[in-house]
């Protein structure tokens, strides 16, 4: 059984038996994947820190058609995360972009828009900058939407259709957990207008630069934004982020 190797992001890895562990990838070429890396818990093994959460690898396995998971072989090291994780804000960002990428993408569907999205956001934090961390969480959760094809107009309301950026008559756009997009004020007394947040102007406005520009070019402000996209994942995952929490806190 012939070897595949593929460039990857490790997502996560879960204990196995006493020395073993089970590492969740997402692969340039073959999608998400689950394998076994044998003795990999040991101090001496032959992956050394290449399974460390979002490293960059190449890796080496064995797939067969009869067994969920694949056998790791061996993985290179093409570029670590560490020297992000001495920053609180920049390491839970990085269990933000795990856990979200874990819930969101199927197994084994090639997706190299989202991992070439993934490598943007983690140059764009190891580069640095004021706001670095809040600037790929808003920039990667807006993409991670946009290509899962969940993202809704952000320009029209859910309820009557009118347009809330018109420029002659501008208006406000409130979401609600729950509904697949934005409403004006109007609609929103209509449905009650309980528990809901407003995405203001601007942040419509960030969203429309963010499709435009790569992450390095864009802003990081952009709370209500975040929400509203965070709402969005949970919504399809069917679960909450415990990652989008601790990164507000």
């Amino acid at each position: 059984m012939p070897a595949r190797v593929s460039e990857a992001l490790v997502l996560r890895t879960y204990p196995l038996k006493e020395a073993d562990l089970v590492v969740s990838f997402l692969s340039r070429d073959q999608g998400k994947l689950r394998g076994v890396a044998r003795r990999a818990r040991r101090p001496k093994n032959r992956f050394g820190a290449g399974l460390e959460r979002l490293s960059h690898v190449r890796i080496e396995y064995f797939q067969t058609e009869t067994r969920e998971l694949v056998n790791l072989d061996s993985c290179e090291l093409i570029q670590s995360q560490f020297g992000l994780v001495s920053d609180y804000q920049a390491g839970v960002a990085l269990d933000y972009f795990a856990e979200v990428s874990e819930q969101m993408l199927p197994a084994a569907e090639p997706n190299e828009k989202f991992f070439r999205l993934l490598l943007a956001v983690l140059e764009s934090m190891r580069s640095g900058g004021t706001g670095a961390a809040e600037r790929a969480v808003n920039y990667f959760s807006l993409w991670a939407v946009r290509l899962s094809g969940w993202l809704p107009d952000l320009h029209v309301c859910l309820g009557c259709g009118s347009v809330l950026d018109d420029p002659d008559h501008p208006e406000r756009a409130f979401f609600s957990r729950g509904q697949a997009g934005l409403t004006c004020a109007h609609c929103r007394r209509a449905l009650g207008g309980g528990n809901s947040w407003e995405l203001t102007a601007e942040s419509r406005a960030l969203a429309a630069e963010m499709l435009r520009r790569p992450v390095g070019q864009v802003a990081g402000a952009g709370a209500d934004l975040r929400r509203f996209l965070v709402q969005q994942i949970e919504s399809h995952v069917e679960r909450r982020l415990v990652t989008a929490k601790m990164f507000e806190s």
